[in-house]
């Protein structure tokens, strides 16, 4: 097993307990890059000079084969993200599946980005009252699929964050933890 992995894992759950700590805080740049920052401190990255751990990329990238928003634009199309986002007063998980998908597109780490994603959708499902849920092994193909094709047909991401969202509802459910049903 690669030591990297071992390190991210370990700062994976010291993020867990960042956006649970700050679950009712208004989503923004600087709690975001505190995510990247916890989950990729101490790795062989962190010691690169052009990684910028807890930073913007300073070097273009490419998620998928597909050319992502150059390093020069990330800082303001961040911006300008967070600000749509915060213009919609009653979120829904479609509208976090949404910024998921913008933020994404952007890729404004130079690694990490998707974890932090996803870390993201966690937070903001808890700050709006959403029941939230994780992207599993088991569906990870269907929602890289989903993200790809979100632009045409948003079912399949939906169907897969929906899905993984009854998964941890009957996680809650066995524990006996009281959820809304949204």
């Amino acid at each position: 097993m690669n030591v990297d992995d071992i390190i991210e894992t370990s700062n994976h759950f010291r993020c867990i307990d960042l956006i649970i700590e700050k679950a009712e805080a208004r989503l923004n740049e600087s709690l975001i890059k505190e995510l990247h920052f916890l989950l990729k401190s101490g790795t062989s990255d962190s010691a690169k000079d052009w990684f910028n751990v807890g930073e913007y990329k300073k070097l273009p990238n490419e998620v998928g084969g597909n050319e992502t928003c150059p390093p020069k634009q990330v800082s303001v199309k961040m911006k300008e993200l967070l600000t749509s986002y915060h213009r919609i007063e009653n979120k829904t998980i479609e509208d976090i599946i949404d910024f998921h998908y913008k933020f994404e597109i952007i890729q404004p780490f130079q690694d990490g980005t998707g974890r932090v994603g996803r870390l993201i959708i966690f937070k903001e499902c808890l700050a709006n009252n959403i029941v939230p849920f994780i992207i599993d092994e088991e569906l990870k193909l269907f929602y890289y699929r989903g993200l790809q094709e979100w632009k045409t047909v948003r079912e399949y991401l939906m169907d897969t964050c929906l899905s993984a969202q009854d998964n941890y509802k009957a996680i809650l459910g066995y524990f006996e933890i009281e959820h809304n049903h949204a």
